[in-house]
């Protein structure tokens, strides 16, 4: 009797193959794995920054720019238009306060000056005339008085001895009436003589004090004539050293034209650009450091711009203590603005891990100081140097500080 003969399933040439599909498989599994979240990284630690988590004293401060400007700067305008006739000195010259700078010529207003001097003469002689005329007239009225004060002298002498004789019967009665209605005639005419005498008396009075006013007007006009034309001579406002000087012989100027500036060269302030983001931690009082040749410096700011340009303002500092030997105007300071007082606090080194993790985690090195992992932290304020950390870290951990770009989505770092 035949018994059958069972058919294999799987030949040796079929378990081959599919042993050779779970090999790729799995090595596509591992490639997965090994550029997924889960994987892991080959690091030289030459390659990159680790640095170790300490305790310290920690003030939040912000690095600007700022440059050096003169204390005080008063700058130059045209008060006059004109034409540049001469220049007394040169830019950058060390000049003294009312030291002519350079002199404009402006015929329109030489010529006003002298019109306005000529109406000031002919008021001057128009009002000598009519002084003389006016006290001529005066003594005119003193002499008319004096005719009416004795005609009534004599009016009363007669009055009286006609009434002694009329009395006695010596005189008849007209003559006796006569002679009184001459005195009373005379009388009213002195009454009317000083009323007159009065009134000459206040218009005098009264017309020479208006031609004094104006004089006084005129002249004042003819004050500020020559004023004028003295602004055609630019002076030096305050001692100090001239800067920016632009005109040249020959050239026309126009009123108000910006002609240069004057420094004073006794003291120098900082102007510093913030941004605009930190404009309400900005106020008068605040303190800057920077350093220069090895030597630390104090700024205070002493005022703030509030308006806001290309997303800055700009405040004034000026020195706290000693002032850098050489500093010179225009130049450039590296300045780190503290806005909040020193406080102890746990602090990490800045470094480019910041562009990758937003400050929300970093690689923090093993114990054995073999690997790097990742750990969440959560960071506070910043300076110049450190970040303070409110979370995840503890002092004396050491993490990876550099840039994280190169590490892709790696989840721990195997260092070498």
């Amino acid at each position: 009797m035949d018994v059958p003969i069972q058919k294999k399933k799987f030949s040796n040439q079929k378990l081959g193959l599919a042993l050779g599909i779970l090999a790729i498989v799995a090595l596509i599994v591992y490639v997965i794995f090994q550029t997924s979240g889960g994987s892991k990284l080959n690091v030289e630690k030459e390659r990159i920054s680790i640095n170790t988590v300490s305790k310290g004293v920690f003030q939040e401060n912000i690095p600007v720019n700022g440059i050096v400007l003169p204390v005080t700067t008063i700058y130059l305008d045209a008060l006059e238009g004109g034409r540049v006739e001469e220049k007394f000195v040169e830019d950058g010259a060390m000049l003294k306060k009312g030291e002519p700078i350079l002199r404009l010529s402006n015929t329109d207003l030489e010529l006003s000056l002298v019109n306005q001097e000529t109406s000031v003469y002919n008021l001057l002689t128009q009002m000598q005339i009519s002084q003389n005329a006016a006290r001529q007239n005066t003594i005119n009225r003193q002499n008319q008085f004096t005719d009416v004060e004795n005609n009534l002298i004599e009016a009363e002498r007669v009055y009286n001895l006609n009434k002694r004789l009329y009395e006695k019967g010596a005189i008849g009665r007209m003559d006796y009436e006569s002679s009184q209605n001459n005195y009373e005639y005379q009388k009213e005419r002195m009454k009317l003589a000083k009323q007159v005498l009065k009134e000459d008396t206040i218009s005098s009075k009264l017309e020479v004090s208006q031609a004094k006013n104006s004089y006084a007007r005129t002249q004042s006009a003819l004050e500020l004539m020559r004023k004028k034309v003295g602004d055609l001579v630019v002076r030096a406002p305050i001692d100090g050293q001239l800067t920016s000087l632009d005109a040249e012989i020959g050239q026309s100027i126009t009123k108000g034209t910006r002609l240069g500036q004057v420094d004073v060269t006794s003291g120098y302030k900082v102007r510093v650009d913030i941004d605009e983001h930190y404009i309400s931690r900005i106020y008068n009082g605040q303190i800057g450091t920077f350093t220069l040749n090895n030597k630390t410096y104090t700024l205070v700011i002493k005022k703030v711009f509030t308006q806001v340009t290309n997303g800055r303002f700009q405040v004034d500092m000026k020195f706290e203590g000693d002032v850098p030997e050489g500093i010179r105007r225009g130049q450039n300071l590296q300045i780190r603005v503290a806005l909040s007082a020193e406080k102890e606090a746990l602090l990490v080194s800045k470094g480019g891990f910041f562009q990758k993790t937003g400050g929300n985690w970093v690689f923090k090195v093993s114990e054995d100081g073999n690997t790097a992992y990742k750990v969440n932290i959560r960071l506070g304020s910043q300076n110049t140097e450190y970040y303070e950390v409110l979370e995840g870290l503890n002092p004396g951990d050491k993490v990876v500080t550099s840039s994280y770009d190169a590490f892709g989505d790696t989840e721990e770092l195997i260092l070498k």
